[in-house]
């Protein structure tokens, strides 16, 4: 009984030890600043390398400075007149026709092997690494290895000759050609890229809908219409989307193998050497801004005209 009362006694005493305010609650601790200090390191990449250098564009593109000298004479919107009121600086644009024209292409060969290459068939993973390939090498290099399946006597004259379609052709040469020789090289190169995404989007579509359909009778036709199409929709409208400016903006390529000449200068090509050859990099500049400017409309034209939906397939 003595005991008892002890015990009483200490609890007591903790109570009256205890605080009188109500005792709080854990619930989740705040992130606090953790998340920005693992962002930091991007953000200031973001900032250093994409941020200031657009500023940096804008504020030459309203000045006289020829990339050399330390004077940069504001000259307002002199450099976009004389761009629009030349109009040689816009015909390098038709180029740009052959670029969008086979990025169509290309989209249509990377739907239609991603498309094959969804169903079970032996040897899909080392196809789809195959047409992959390509876009993992650099674009350098990928230029100096077309010039030699390009020159005459090459690979390709060779091919054609086993063909009976000659075997002297200036594919880099002639005007007629070289535009078409180039945009077929862009074909091989970035077919890998939307390849992957349409192969991805395929993927994230649930496959008891392929297994309802087959038991409906649907073959792999109606399957693509009804099931694959509908359910990449944002991609394909993506990849448009990436088409249109990349076509735009190719550089690289054309820029290796012929330097713009022959007919294949790009917009691109004309705003660098605009900057580097002529010194002009205040009128190079305003190219540039009228290049982001033209991509930007052009891809909220788009988006306007293809809204995204959201899908739900089940």
């Amino acid at each position: 009984m003595a005991s008892l009362t002890a015990m009483a006694g200490r609890r007591t005493l903790r109570r009256e030890e205890r605080p009188d305010g109500p005792r709080r609650k854990r619930g989740p601790s705040s992130p606090g600043i953790a998340p920005w200090l693992f962002l930091l390191v991007p953000l200031g990449l973001l900032v250093v390398f994409t941020l200031i250098p657009v500023a940096n564009m804008f504020w030459y593109s309203v000045t006289n400075w020829d990339g050399l000298g330390p004077e940069k004479d504001f000259v307002g919107l002199r450099n976009y007149v004389t761009v629009a009121t030349r109009p040689q600086l816009f015909e390098v644009f038709f180029v740009s026709l052959y670029y969008i024209a086979a990025s169509f292409v290309q989209m249509a060969l990377a739907l239609y092997f991603a498309t094959v290459l969804s169903f079970k068939l032996r040897l899909r993973n080392l196809f789809k690494g195959i047409i992959f390939f390509p876009y993992l090498i650099n674009g350098v290099a990928i230029g100096f290895i077309f010039l030699y399946v390009f020159q005459p006597g090459g690979t390709l004259d060779r091919i054609t000759g086993a063909l009976g379609l000659g075997d002297n052709h200036f594919w880099l040469g002639d005007p007629s050609l070289v535009n078409w020789s180039l945009a077929g090289v862009s074909v091989w190169r970035f077919m890998g890229l939307n390849f992957v995404l349409f192969l991805g989007a395929i993927a994230s579509i649930p496959s008891p809908l392929y297994e309802a359909a087959e038991l409906d009778g649907a073959n792999r036709w109606q399957q693509f219409r009804y099931i694959i199409l509908p359910g990449i929709k944002p991609i394909v409208s993506l990849s448009f989307i990436l088409a249109i400016s990349g076509s735009l903006a190719v550089f690289e390529i054309p820029y290796i193998m012929t330097g713009g000449a022959n007919g294949s200068k790009t917009f691109v090509i004309q705003t660098v050497d605009l900057a580097f050859k002529f010194n002009k990099v205040g009128l190079a500049s305003a190219c540039a801004v009228i290049l982001l400017l033209l991509i930007l409309v052009i891809t909220w034209v788009q988006r306007r005209i293809v809204p995204e939906e959201r899908v739900e397939l089940s």
